[in-house]
């Protein structure tokens, strides 16, 4: 008999195909419903950042599957486990020691790209001998008051590295998960007709509400060999990695995704009336005519 398909797969399918907004809730139930496949589907699916505070240090660090044991998430400030664990899983103390400068540049370019948020970069050893890490950032937009808009923009960075000599080749793997939310309550403007009393928007027969929602992810890769002349030029060197990446992303972003939507929009409604715009084509012709003449 033929073997059926394979359950990670089967989920990972599923959610390809459910809203990126609800990715959260959506991994919950498919936990629950599939409890023994619960790592494979943590650590394959991208969820959104979570913010924690290291107690010790009072700093605040981004949990993901990459700094988890359990139900416990590791620090990169203190290197201690939330809630407490022994023998948690840990980078060796030269590796550790390379943690430590990793977070304090990156928390020194997330202040230069993000004005804001929190960045952790979390390393671990490679059976191979070499060593792989996560660069995490995260910044929320919280609006402070009801009509302005909310978002999040989510970056995870997983590189591994193989020394070569004094070469080293990293693999980069970039995602992005990025969501934006505009709303515009239901409320009552005030407007004044020539003659009449101001009259409020619901006495006028009209009102205003809505909420729309863009959100997605985004994955890219990218394989390079840099130089290593000491320990900390594998910070340099990933550190130039992922910021050309994001730069590419972003970019990416802004000019295809969301120009595509903006032209999906137009051509589903135009602004302007599209009686004058045929007439201005016409117009047109009839110019380049005139000066072919």
């Amino acid at each position: 008999m033929a073997e059926g398909p394979d359950p990670v797969d089967s989920m990972l399918d599923l959610m390809r195909r459910l809203p990126p907004t609800n990715v959260e809730e959506n991994v919950n139930a498919l936990i629950q419903i599939c409890p023994d496949y619960a790592d494979d589907l943590l650590g394959s699916v991208d969820q959104p950042l979570k913010v924690k505070t290291d107690r010790a240090t009072g700093k605040d660090y981004l949990a993901c599957d990459y700094n988890r044991d359990g139900d416990s998430y590791r620090s990169p400030w203190s290197n201690e486990y939330d809630p407490p664990i022994e023998d948690g899983t840990a980078p060796t103390p030269k590796l550790r020691k390379l943690e430590i400068a990793a977070n304090e540049a990156f928390d020194t370019y997330r202040e230069l790209y993000y004005e804001g948020g929190v960045s952790s970069v979390y390393l671990w050893d490679l059976e191979d001998g070499g060593f792989a890490g996560v660069v995490l950032l995260k910044k929320t937009m919280t609006p402070t008051s009801p009509d302005e808009p909310s978002g999040s923009w989510d970056s995870i960075h997983v590189f591994e590295t193989a020394e070569r000599g004094r070469q080293a080749h990293y693999k980069l793997t970039s995602t992005v998960m990025l969501e934006l939310v505009t709303k515009q309550n239901n409320k009552a403007d005030e407007t004044s007709v020539l003659g009449e009393p101001e009259k409020k928007a619901s006495e006028q027969g009209w009102k205003s509400s809505g909420e729309i929602t863009l959100s997605g992810s985004m994955t890219r890769q990218t394989e390079q060999d840099w130089p290593v002349h000491e320990p900390t030029s594998h910070i340099t060197n990933t550190g130039k990695m992922i910021e050309d990446m994001e730069m590419k992303m972003r970019n990416l972003l802004q000019e295809v995704y969301f120009g595509k939507t903006r032209d999906i929009v137009y051509d589903l409604r135009s602004v302007d009336d599209l009686e004058k715009a045929r007439q201005q084509r016409e117009l047109q012709k009839e110019l380049v005519g005139f000066i072919k003449r």
